[in-house]
């Protein structure tokens, strides 16, 4: 198989040349593009994960060899989250060259967290059935780059984080309530207000409630406890 001259230059930006060229095509075909002559991404998907996981598993046990379970575990959740994945998805531009079916790419699919996020694990599931652990792992420490070695002391999400600096002030968990959806059916777009007892809030939209909810309870956090 040949690659398309797009997928040529995001093999250059990933830093990895497929001997197996339709690996590459498979884990960028969203499930929206799939035909029974066409496979797309999500068995790919979920071996990237488990690769993922290994990887940086070892990766923070390397570099703080006296880290406890309890202080390895929310780095490494960090690490590995969707919204790392899309992260690193979006400096790469894996988004220009996802394989989208039309609904998805009107209702802006190559911008989508989760789809690019998916779409990560598959492109490193990719890299190792192409070439092998060692070629995953050096692609992933090279993506993810000064993510391992600067993760937080104590990683974690910002639901999780403001829940417990409420706790830690005797206050009960924070509420989200949905303010306002909008957009179509196939595509709603969500704003999320996070809310302490003590009245103070903050308000995120997102194209997903999980993703609204994060982003306004970072807001709510930086607001009563400076980040």
């Amino acid at each position: 198989m040949k690659l398309s001259a797009e997928l040529r230059r995001f093999q250059t930006r990933i830093g990895h040349d497929f001997a197996r060229p339709e690996l590459l095509v498979r884990a960028v075909t969203h499930p929206s593009m799939s035909s029974p002559g066409r496979d797309d991404n999500q068995r790919l998907e979920f071996l990237g994960d488990r690769v993922l996981g290994l990887v940086m598993a070892e990766a923070l046990l390397m570099i703080d060899r006296g880290a406890s379970e309890g202080q390895l575990a929310p780095r490494f959740n960090a690490l590995v989250r969707k919204e790392t994945c899309a992260d690193v998805a979006r400096e790469i531009a894996l988004g220009d060259v996802l394989k989208l079916g039309r609904s998805e790419q009107l209702s802006g699919g190559r911008r989508k967290q989760a789809l690019l996020g998916d779409a990560m694990e598959a492109v490193i599931a990719a890299v190792y059935v192409d070439a092998g652990f060692d070629a995953a792992k050096a692609l992933i420490l090279r993506l993810w780059g000064a993510r391992v070695e600067t993760v937080d002391q104590d990683a974690r999400d910002a639901k999780t984080a403001l829940q417990e600096w409420a706790q830690g002030r005797g206050l009960p968990p924070p509420a989200y309530v949905e303010t306002a959806r909008t957009g179509p059916d196939h595509a709603p777009v969500f704003t999320i207000e996070a809310r302490l007892q003590t009245g103070e809030a903050a308000q995120a939209t997102a194209g997903s409630k999980r993703e609204a909810q994060q982003m306004a309870a970072r807001g709510l956090l930086d607001l009563v406890a400076g980040g």
